[in-house]
């Protein structure tokens, strides 16, 4: 594992205290790379959704109305 120095803004480092006194972590370094994990985790879905919306806004516009899109997306739901 890499070692790496950092440094911590005062409320910060009190908030990654008060997560080890409470027993979430036995250290900084756990809590910081379980942080980390998350962020990445969360990048992941964040771009899936990118994705998913550049495809619908390169799919084009419609002139249905809600109602006809609600019914076209139910149908599509029940197979």
């Amino acid at each position: 594992m890499t070692r790496q120095s950092i440094s911590f803004t005062a409320p910060n480092d009190e908030w990654l205290k008060s997560q080890i006194n409470n027993k979430e972590y036995t250290s900084k370094s756990e809590l910081v790379n379980d942080l980390i994990r998350q962020a990445r985790s969360q990048q992941v879905q964040i771009d899936w959704i990118k994705a998913k919306i550049e495809k619908a806004e390169n799919s084009g516009f419609t002139n249905s109305s809600k109602e006809q899109i609600l019914k076209l997306s139910k149908s599509l739901l029940d197979g």
